[in-house]
């Protein structure tokens, strides 16, 4: 009988990665673990005191955060480096919690749940950047895609226990939070080192267009194929955003129970935690923006199909197809920003990255229910279907100068 070696254990998708790699994915799944006070705030304000247009005032605070701590993790991994800002992230969001949860009126909890979410999306960039530096272009979509397994091993687990615990007393979903959020900034301090950095000269040049980077986001903006890709991603990222703000106003609308949307919420953890892997290892040696096209189509096919489920079997139907172009495109839209950028810029380029998805999400809670309720439910799910196939053939259509960039970074 053969021995089990810890090798064995890992799926072939995954190995040879870096231990940096395989430090940041525990460390996901811990802190991911630690996200259960956003599902149940609704239900935690409401217990506060807090209903109607003031619950809204803490909502849209905590989407406001998402916008901003993207572009500010981005400037700080490259200016004080990936670690640096990691651990700010990460103690600032968990001091955040404990004010959110002792705050005493509804101002002091927008403002904190804006720390929140602006504390806690400044660790994604310097994450990204950190990854990026540790394996070169070819293992860089692997290392994503081992990135997004762990935030859904973790979004997974925190499902079934944030119900757990907040029927037994929501102050139990800020300790796990925060304990969490805690926890994975002890393994970035004990276990992660940030990269040698590069001469001063290096940091003068600019990116693929000429001139100075200076200390903002100019080395992006200045990057024509950049400003090209991300508004594409971003109107990927918008469709796929839809399963999360739309899907739940269908299934209520459908007369179904909440607990129906539990058990989609189920089947697409439960797809993307065992397809992950494989899909990744198989689809690895494919052009990735193709790969990119084809699973955002996927994901545009699946939210479509939502406006035609009207019970169980239909909406399971569509968390299917859109599950699995997610499976499809995991470590894509991240890789392929990654090798756009210099080496002294990766933070900020993955800044500017993290901040389109911020916006998508945004744009999904504001514009996409709002189409939905005054438009109506097949207007958005027609468009969002039109959108995500014109963002596919988009990003096919830049394959030549993506790979040119590639091509000319890898002679360099």
């Amino acid at each position: 009988m053969p021995s089990l070696t810890t090798s064995s254990l890992i799926p072939s998708s995954f190995r040879g990665l870096p231990s940096v790699v395989w430090t940041i994915f525990a460390g996901t799944i811990v802190n991911r673990l630690g996200y259960l006070v956003t599902p149940f705030l609704v239900f935690f304000l409401a217990e506060r005191g807090v209903t109607g247009t003031e619950t809204s005032y803490v909502l849209g605070a905590l989407g406001a955060g998402n916008l901003l701590g993207p572009a500010v993790g981005g400037v700080l991994a490259d200016r004080i480096g990936r670690r640096a800002t990691m651990l700010i992230g990460l103690v600032g969001a968990s001091a955040a919690q404990g004010a959110l949860f002792l705050a005493p009126g509804v101002w002091t909890m927008a403002a904190a749940a804006l720390l929140i979410s602006a504390a806690g999306s400044t660790v994604s960039p310097a994450a990204y950047a950190l990854l990026a530096d540790a394996v070169d272009s070819d293992r860089r979509r692997r290392a994503y895609a081992l990135f997004g397994w762990g935030v859904n091993i973790g979004t997974a687990v925190a499902g079934v226990l944030g119900g757990y615990l907040a029927a037994r007393g929501y102050w139990l979903l800020f300790v796990v939070d925060a304990g969490s959020m805690l926890a994975y900034a002890l393994v970035v301090a004990v276990r992660l080192r940030d990269p040698r950095t590069e001469a001063p000269e290096a940091k003068e040049q600019g990116d693929a267009g000429g001139g100075k980077d200076g200390i903002g986001y100019g080395v992006v903006l200045r990057d024509r194929l950049a400003l090209l890709l991300l508004p594409l991603f971003g109107v990927q990222l918008f469709v796929y955003s839809l399963t999360e703000v739309a899907l739940p106003l269908a299934v209520h609308d459908s007369d179904l129970s909440p607990a129906v949307y539990g058990a989609m919420a189920a089947v697409n953890a439960v797809l993307v935690v065992a397809l992950q892997p494989f899909v990744t290892g198989r689809l690895a040696g494919f052009p990735q923006l193709a790969v990119q096209a084809v699973g955002s189509t996927l994901i545009a096919g699946g939210v479509a199909l939502t406006g035609l489920a009207d019970g169980v079997v239909g909406y399971t139907a569509s968390v299917v197809v859109w599950s699995l172009g997610e499976v499809v495109v995991a470590g894509i839209a991240a890789g392929v920003v990654a090798n756009l950028a210099p080496a002294h810029a990766r933070g900020r380029y993955q800044g500017a990255f993290s901040w389109t998805w911020g916006l998508a999400r945004f744009a999904a809670l504001t514009l996409g229910v709002a189409a939905y309720t005054t438009l109506g439910p097949s207007v958005l799910w027609w468009t969002a279907l039109a959108a995500g196939l014109a963002a596919a053939a988009g990003t096919v259509a830049l394959t030549t100068r993506v790979n040119a960039r590639a091509a000319h970074e890898l002679a360099a």
